[in-house]
């Protein structure tokens, strides 16, 4: 294993929560009902296959990317009044993982100028060696290609690369694309479907300590770390 690839939302910052929420928000304004179950499907879902379905659900006349725009105010307010929360131990996780070696990229289905944004925001972009945006590629998650295209820009094989991912349609991405799969789930559990997919599921990525020989020498591993170096994948 050469490198670790990480969805952004869900995983590296808490926002996949209030995207949910502001998506709901903009339909009940425009006078449609989203029921939370249905609207946890659609996280990290291109637009291009979140119209076609939301237009299965509601109707050819449902305005689409009119809520998507309101949407994004909506978010884009929330984070200028209460600043990005970070997910737990992301940092210590990637700064171990640069130290033993591996590359590192983000992989979202958020635009590029936001995502970058954002991991500014956070102090969290100048960890990674790239940012790769579904917006720099033809189709989304579920679709492989933003993978494909990361792994490409890293100059790794997909095999070669562990993808981390919260939802199912970024597993089901990093999956057709031929990466490892390491699933912390964020809103949902992994179902049935997702952990025939997923390699590993892992509760977070908290920083463990195993205790080798000498109990006087301790060293961080990330839960990612332990499960590659378990998969024969340590360097």
């Amino acid at each position: 294993m050469k490198a670790v690839l990480f969805d952004m939302d869900g995983i590296l910052i808490d926002t996949e929560k209030y995207l949910t929420v502001y998506k709901q928000k903009a339909m009940r304004e425009a006078g449609y009902r989203l029921d939370l179950e249905t609207a946890y499907k659609f996280r990290s879902c291109a637009s291009v296959f979140a119209r076609e379905q939301m237009k299965g659900i509601f109707g050819e006349d449902f305005p689409y990317d009119e809520l998507r725009r309101r949407r994004q105010e909506l978010m884009s307010d929330h984070i200028a009044r209460f600043g990005i929360e970070k997910k737990p131990y992301v940092e210590e996780t990637i700064k171990e993982l640069k130290r033993r070696g591996y590359q590192t990229a983000v992989v979202t289905a958020t635009a590029e100028d936001r995502a970058v944004r954002y991991l500014e925001m956070v102090g969290f972009k100048e960890l990674f060696d790239e940012i790769i945006s579904a917006s720099m590629v033809k189709l989304g998650k579920p679709r492989p290609d933003v993978y494909l295209y990361a792994c490409e820009k890293i100059g790794r094989k997909p095999e070669e690369c562990m993808a981390v991912e919260d939802s199912p349609n970024g597993v089901n991405a990093a999956y057709q694309a031929g990466c490892h799969v390491t699933m912390v789930p964020d809103l949902t559990p992994a179902d049935e479907e997702v952990k025939k997919m997923a390699d590993h599921v892992v509760p977070d990525l908290r920083i463990s300590e195993i205790t080798p020989e000498n109990e006087e020498s301790r060293y961080p591993v990330s839960r990612i770390s332990a499960f590659m170096k378990k998969k024969n994948f340590i360097m």
